[in-house]
């Protein structure tokens, strides 16, 4: 294996056992002693690829982003068109809000750890261009009226992330997601042509 394959599977393994751990117990509840020894890795390797626990926990909460915007994506798949693949795409969004992992890691920790400002940035590099993007295709199929798309798409993300945060803090993850599904649906009702 080449140094560069080398480096390449130790940040691997040190993301997927600190995503684990984060999942599982919370970012305050885990150390990086406690990372690094899952990994069978030295704290020196730790320190190469990343700057501190934080910096770990923020590469952890991206890469969760980047794979679950992949599978929204592969949900709108398919769609009879734009306002489905909307739809579709909400839909799913709030099916992935119920999941645990996502609730403590992307829900719970990462507005804590990582500060608003940078855990918006982080759900903005992943999110936002894809929403943008939606909202556009759909106004050019005239399935929605024609407003500036960016800021539109800002406004949706800001329901949709106060919808995943009152699924995270619910006793009931799954009865809290029955019940922002329709308002938050009827919003994008609200700009169909």
């Amino acid at each position: 294996m080449s140094r560069e394959e080398q480096a390449v599977a130790t940040r691997t393994e040190l993301l997927r056992v600190a995503r684990e751990l984060f999942a599982a117990r919370g970012y305050a509840d885990v150390g990086t002693e406690e990372i690094v020894r899952a990994a069978h890795l030295t704290r020196g390797a730790l320190y190469h690829h990343f700057a501190d626990k934080r910096d770990l926990f923020r590469a952890v909460h991206s890469q969760l982003a980047e794979e679950l915007l992949g599978q929204i994506v592969a949900q709108t798949a398919g769609s009879a068109d734009a306002w489905e693949a909307l739809v579709r795409g909400m839909r799913a969004f709030l099916d992935i809000c119920e999941d645990p992992a996502v609730i403590r890691i992307s829900h719970l920790d990462a507005p804590a750890v990582l500060g608003w400002a940078e855990w918006r940035e982080v759900d903005s590099e992943h999110w936002l261009g894809v929403l943008t993007m939606a909202l556009g295709e759909a106004m050019e199929a005239g399935l929605m009226r024609r407003r500036d798309a960016e800021p539109l798409a800002h406004m949706l993300m800001g329901a949709m992330v106060e919808a995943s945060m009152m699924i995270a803090n619910a006793a009931d993850p799954a009865a809290a997601r029955a019940e922002v599904e329709g308002p938050l649906l009827a919003l994008l009702e609200g700009l169909r042509a």
